[in-house]
């Protein structure tokens, strides 16, 4: 895959994914399980079932390890395009991804204010835009070098939890 063309370009691409997914951002209230969650519901609008499975298991195992087991059928639901059974901030957040994901210039000024209004910081809108950008690039990447997408999304669940413990850098 794109990780492993060269050391310095997957060193970056892992970074990236750290900075989005894992590292603090500076006024961001979202937790990691729901960036994952931004990230699958992105990977699954591009219908990139590698990326979608991978993150699921690692929203799952972020959940799972922060004691919230039972929200982890919230990963199917994303999964299937649907908002159903989040708050009303994270629906306005998945959302936006989404609009992102298809064509950014349909994001509105309405699309904002209804996040806002629902609890996002402006840095939780700023998140899920930039996740949305670069999952968008990761799936196709993904996607373009045909990487092997295992039958069962069981098959990322230790990689998952390596990197809800660690990160993606590790």
């Amino acid at each position: 895959t794109a990780l492993r063309l060269t050391p310095n370009l997957g060193l970056h691409l892992r970074g990236l994914a750290d900075e989005l997914l894992v590292n603090d951002f500076a006024g961001a209230t979202l937790r990691r399980d729901e960036r994952e969650l931004l990230a699958t519901a992105v990977s699954a609008a591009n219908d990139c079932f590698f990326c979608m499975d991978s993150h699921g298991a690692h929203a799952t195992a972020l959940l799972e390890r922060e004691g919230l087991g039972e929200r982890s059928s919230l990963v199917d639901v994303v999964k299937l395009g649907s908002s159903e059974g989040f708050d009303a901030k994270m629906r306005a957040l998945l959302h936006i991804a989404r609009v992102v994901r298809a064509n950014a210039l349909d994001l509105s000024a309405d699309d904002v204010a209804a996040a806002t209004a629902a609890g996002a910081s402006d840095a939780d809108v700023q998140l899920a835009i930039l996740i949305a950008s670069a999952f968008s690039m990761y799936n196709r990447m993904v996607d373009g070098f045909r990487a092997v997408t295992p039958p069962s999304p069981e098959a990322y669940r230790d990689r998952a939890a390596e990197i809800a413990e660690l990160g993606y850098s590790a």
